[in-house]
């Protein structure tokens, strides 16, 4: 791909690689709306579809919380360029990233995340990945407002920050458009192939030369229509706001279960997963009644210093995989798909974005996300995506 530019682009950030190219982007989230920019400032001829509005579903209900501390080598290279693209990109006209440390922590007692943490940290110092081990005294120097008595472990990860996801969506979103994309929002769009193209319900059909379809939880059935199986299957989170001062940093507690961020109104948090699949048009967006007080708990155990007030809770959706890791490039010809992100593919959009667009226009895909490495009537469990590597 290019050289990156500023989302306010000049004649001078175009290229004509992808002159000629006619694409369908179906999902206006945060990795449709990114490689339909990449795919537009390449000179392709892009529309981007909409069944509502930007960034209506997961991408406007994620936690916004990013960061390259992984183990696996795939997966820290992928991270290492999001960070990289959401500091390049964000800006005063643009979208806000904060920068923050990350920190997860394991409890004394709970052994098998304890050793996961440590044999995860020495994986990714040997990645290069910015990241150090720390006992409950460093911790405690390091982090005051956080309780330190009962940790085992402790890790921070330094390339890390937060954003606020629907903000980043709506302008990658108007970059597209700026870009020489064609935004159709509050436009439902079925798929079709052989070959590729889009059906608006109040439309004629669209034949292009590529689909992508980034329409996160109804990715599913939107194939499954199309006569294509994959192996995903939706499942419900749910997350919070409320008052409280949380300047740094983000955390994840493995062994209670849940992170927290700071946030412009006080701090966001979140777990409260469903290892269930859920259906991506009839799930309950609301939180569950006991949720909100009992994550409450959880955090100010953490903080003692946090007096949180909740002021508001939802349900969002993500997506999983047999294998956890995601399904993203080609499915057959003219026909790409990206989900199954376990609930990282905000943080990873800026990055994965950009890799689809690029494959769209000729160059190799992510061997180990290959959608095609699955049959697609694979039978799994659910597992949720905010958890250690090792659990």
């Amino acid at each position: 791909m290019s050289e990156e530019p500023e989302l306010a682009v000049g004649a001078d950030a175009f290229t004509d690689r992808g002159a000629g190219l006619e694409v369908a982007v179906v999902g206006a989230g945060a990795v449709g709306a990114t490689a339909a920019y990449d795919l537009a400032r390449e000179g392709a001829d892009v529309t981007l579809y909409e069944r509502g509005r930007v960034a209506a579903g997961a991408s406007g209900r994620a936690a916004g919380v990013c960061y390259d501390a992984y183990a696996d080598p795939l997966d820290a290279e992928i991270a290492g360029e999001a960070i990289e693209r959401f500091c390049a990109l964000s800006g005063e006209d643009t979208f806000p990233f904060v920068e923050c440390p990350y920190l997860w922590l394991a409890r004394e007692g709970d052994d098998r995340r304890a050793d996961a943490i440590r044999e995860g940290v020495a994986r990714m110092q040997e990645e290069g990945v910015v990241a150090f081990e720390l006992d409950a005294d460093a911790l405690a120097d390091r982090f005051p407002a956080v309780r330190t008595d009962d940790v085992a472990v402790a890790a921070v990860a330094g390339a890390a920050g937060y954003t606020d996801p629907a903000t980043y969506t709506a302008c990658l979103a108007a970059a597209a458009t700026g870009a020489g994309a064609t935004l159709e929002t509050e436009t439902p769009v079925s798929v079709r192939t052989d070959p590729p193209r889009v059906v608006p319900e109040d439309g004629p059909a669209h034949e292009v030369d590529a689909v992508l379809v980034a329409a996160g939880a109804r990715t599913k059935r939107l194939l499954a229509e199309a006569g294509l199986e994959i192996a995903m299957k939706p499942y419900r989170v749910q997350a919070l706001v409320a008052d409280g001062d949380l300047p740094e940093p983000m955390c994840y507690d493995a062994s209670a279960g849940f992170y927290v961020r700071p946030h412009p109104d006080g701090v966001l948090a979140g777990d409260g997963t469903e290892e269930r699949e859920a259906d991506p048009d009839e799930y309950d967006r609301d939180a569950n009644p006991g949720f909100p007080d009992d994550l409450r708990e959880r955090i100010e155990h953490r903080f003692p210093d946090l007096e949180l007030d909740v002021d508001r809770a939802w349900a969002g959706l993500c997506t999983a995989t047999p294998d956890r890791d995601p399904l993203v490039g080609r499915l057959e010809d003219g026909l790409y798909v990206a989900t199954g992100f376990q609930g990282h593919g905000f943080m990873r959009a800026p990055a994965i974005g950009n890799r689809l667009a690029a494959q769209i226009l000729g160059d190799d895909g992510i061997d180990a996300f290959d959608p095609t490495r699955f049959a697609g009537d694979e039978s799994f469990e659910i597992r949720e995506g905010m958890t250690l590597e090792d659990d």
